[in-house]
């Protein structure tokens, strides 16, 4: 029997154009920055709280507690004296700090080097790091608080990218996000940590611009969280500054020139660690000595080596050190120069002291002293600049916490350090330019593992992370694009063949061998950027 009606014509569908489809990516990466940002902002407030805690202990450990910075609730406080038999636990921190650390040296390059090799570093590689800076800030070995935010910006990015089903683009891109939150949190100045975080990727005047509204987003996200809970104010207390005269400008430029030699020959000295003593059971014995030298510098020289020195640069900052300032910033240098391979420093805030008590020193030695907080600043921002090549957030930084006057001096600063500076830093993941980023993603390996290839003899290998939509899945149910194999996977320390019936984990690193095409409809596929 036929039906009355007239069949229904065939429903056409179109397909997604690119447009659409980049407005409904941008869409989820904004809304998972937010998220990032608001879950930065809880873990970071009770990291503080936590950080609190745990320097009280090592106070009374040490009988020593440094000053701290007026935006955390630390300026002139009574330092006490110190106990020389509590400085014996220093070696032992320094060693198990070492043993955590093992594999990386501080997080911040842990971050950079996994966001170049395409894929997030583990769950449990973030915990280790967090735990040892944790434990490092608090018995007072050099280590910035910084450090420990950091980590703690990696351990929320993991956990977000359990919860969500993320591309390797978005987890990428939001573990930027994710440490730019932590560090605008313990930085008090969230938008220069995102242009921090998109800035220290390369050695030279390079920048992902595509990271850089995601990090804004979870960063001011993130202090709007922390602000809520323990209150938004400026991380130092500087006095209302003066704009420097242009007769000023000139001398100005001597302290930031001063501050990049200062820095270089720290860099210089630091890159002197061979790599064999960098790992394995030399990294331990090399850090009981430098846990030993600080305890020695802190009984019989000074115990202003201890801590990070954030609250040290308080101090130089509200003029209450004068020449002494070469002393105590000379010693710090020397301290993160030796100890930054082994995962003591390296971070922002350790920086930015040893400049600031350089700037101020520096100052003594001129026959008509210039404003000493502007010494402060002009020399933190120049040994910033040289230690993390970040010249525009080195700027931003000084300029949140000394005003709009200090923008001319802080310009020049930076402007001369990166201009002179030789491209080095305390960031091992660094690279040259995103030009290196991209062909040491994309171009072909002259390597090709024993496997059988593809029908039309491709002759390029390439590395990536398992998306997560992979997980999970056995490798013969993979949806390739024509001309893609996988020949090899790499899981921890092992290389594992490519079996059909081998299931794909966490952490899992793809070996694809794939022609030029095929490669690039995978990464059209994956959206691996």
């Amino acid at each position: 029997m036929r039906s009355r009606f007239p069949a229904r014509p065939p429903r056409l569908t179109r397909p997604i154009t690119s447009n659409v489809r980049t407005r409904l990516e941008t869409g989820r990466l904004v809304l998972y920055s937010v998220l990032a940002g608001l879950v930065v902002g809880v873990a970071g407030t009770l990291l503080r709280l936590a950080l609190e805690q745990v320097s009280r202990l090592g106070t009374l450990l040490t009988g020593y507690s440094p000053p701290g910075t007026a935006g955390e609730g630390g300026l002139l406080v009574a330092f006490g004296e110190a106990l020389p038999y509590g400085f014996l636990a220093l070696p032992i921190v320094a060693v198990l700090v070492a043993w955590l650390t093992r594999g990386s040296s501080d997080p911040l390059s842990e971050i950079v080097s996994a966001y170049h090799r395409r894929g997030g570093t583990r769950l449990s590689t973030q915990s280790r790091l967090l735990i040892a800076n944790v434990l490092s800030y608090g018995a007072g070995l050099p280590t910035g608080r910084d450090a420990s935010f950091t980590a703690l910006g990696g351990v929320c990015a993991r956990l977000l990218a359990r919860i969500a089903r993320l591309n390797v683009s978005e987890d990428r891109t939001l573990t930027l996000a994710s440490v730019a939150a932590a560090l605008g949190l313990v930085l008090h100045a969230p938008l220069a940590a995102a242009v921090l975080m998109a800035e220290v990727l390369y050695r030279r005047f390079e920048f992902e611009f595509e990271v850089l509204m995601p990090c804004v987003l979870a960063s001011v996200s993130a202090y709007a969280v922390y602000g809520l809970a323990l209150g938004a104010s400026p991380l130092f207390d500087v006095p209302v500054l003066q704009a420097p005269s242009a007769l000023q400008l000139p001398m100005y430029a001597v302290i930031a020139l001063a501050a990049t030699l200062v820095a270089w020959l720290g860099l210089w000295l630091a890159q002197l660690w061979p790599d064999g003593w960098r790992s394995g059971w030399p990294r331990l014995v090399w850090a009981a000595c430098f846990g030993g030298v600080v305890a020695a510098v802190a009984i019989y020289s000074t115990p202003s080596v201890l801590s990070g020195g954030e609250g040290w640069a308080q101090l130089s900052l509200s003029g209450f050190v004068g020449s002494e300032g070469l002393g105590y910033g000379g010693w710090k240098w020397l301290l993160l120069a030796l100890g930054v391979r082994l995962g003591f420093g390296g971070g922002v805030l350790p920086s930015v002291t040893v400049g600031a008590l350089l700037g101020v020193g520096l100052n003594t030695t001129f026959p008509s002293p210039l404003d000493p907080t502007v010494c402060a600043l002009v020399a933190a921002t120049a040994y910033l600049t040289v230690t993390l090549n970040t010249p525009v957030a080195a700027t931003l930084l000084a300029a949140t916490w000394g005003g709009d006057a200090l923008l001319p001096a802080a310009l020049v600063s930076s402007s001369l350090a990166h201009a002179l500076a030789w491209p080095l830093g305390y960031v091992d993941g660094q690279i040259a330019d995103r030009r290196t980023a991209e062909m040491q993603f994309i171009t072909p390996t002259t390597t090709i593992l024993s496997a059988a290839p593809p029908q039309d003899a491709p002759d390029a290998l390439y590395r990536v992370e398992a998306p997560t939509g992979w997980l999970g899945n056995r490798i013969r149910l993979l949806s390739l694009p024509g001309g893609v194999q996988v020949v090899g996977l790499e899981r921890g320390d092992e290389i594992l063949s490519a079996t059909p019936e081998l299931r794909l984990q966490d952490g899992d690193v793809l070996d694809i061998v794939a022609t030029d095409a095929g490669f690039g409809e995978l990464r059209e596929q994956l959206n691996l950027g």
